[in-house]
């Protein structure tokens, strides 16, 4: 891309095409690709369970993360969802659990009140595209990127969603934030040196030792 504004153009026109696919899978398709993912980060990263997670509320045929946060939490986990405190700053994350006082806030998701704001060591993130080296195209807010660049210490970055949002590139930017793994229908797939390479097996300690740390830990300028 030769421009900004080009670039914002070309992302915009990927983004809809993503979402209009995705909004699209009937509903006995999104549930079995939902069942699929939901074993996979359950037997895949035993070390979630007694861990504090940060996950989110799915949106516009996302990935449903709540199916595997129940088990998580009767394992023993903290949850906590993601809170927009204002514009172009980092989330903050609050604890989540069933029943928990919340109200509607932007896009409707739910926001906790009177909970503790948690630090999570791993990050559930639904991304609208993912590419070859774990790049994610979200909604265009910047949100996710800049709440990642701020947090110390890092926590394990695991993008969840449908095949259907590969792609070959997002055109990634200085302030684009990389995955640390992105798991699909397909299976789990560690973000290496050479991009994707998919896992077999559960993962142990020593996989999930070193998240990988943003280039600019301020990413004040992200749009």
């Amino acid at each position: 891309m030769t421009s900004p504004d080009e670039l914002t153009r070309w992302r915009d026109v990927q983004r809809a095409n993503l979402l209009a696919q995705r909004t699209s899978l009937s509903t006995d398709q999104h549930r079995s690709w939902n069942d699929t993912i939901t074993a996979l980060l359950l037997q895949g990263f035993p070390l979630m369970r007694g861990s504090i997670l940060g996950f989110y509320w799915p949106f516009k045929g996302e990935f449903d993360p709540r199916f595997a946060i129940y088990s998580l939490r009767q394992a023993g986990a903290r949850v906590a969802l993601p809170v927009v405190l204002q514009k172009n700053a980092p989330l903050e994350y609050r604890e989540w659990w069933p029943g928990v006082a919340s109200s509607k806030g932007v896009f409707d998701l739910p926001i906790p009140h009177g909970t503790e704001v948690l630090q999570p060591q791993v990050v559930l993130i639904p991304p609208v595209g993912f590419d070859a080296q774990g790049h994610r195209l979200g909604y265009g807010g910047g949100y996710f990127d800049r709440t990642l660049a701020a947090m110390s210490p890092q926590p394990l970055k695991i993008a969840v969603g449908f095949e259907l949002s590969r792609m070959a590139t997002i055109q990634p930017q200085w302030h684009d934030v990389p995955m640390d793994f992105v798991v699909t229908e397909a299976g789990i797939h560690r973000v290496g040196e050479n991009g994707l390479e998919r896992v077999i097996g559960p993962l142990l300690a020593a996989d999930l030792a070193h998240p990988r740390t943003p280039q600019n830990p301020d990413a004040a300028a992200i749009r």
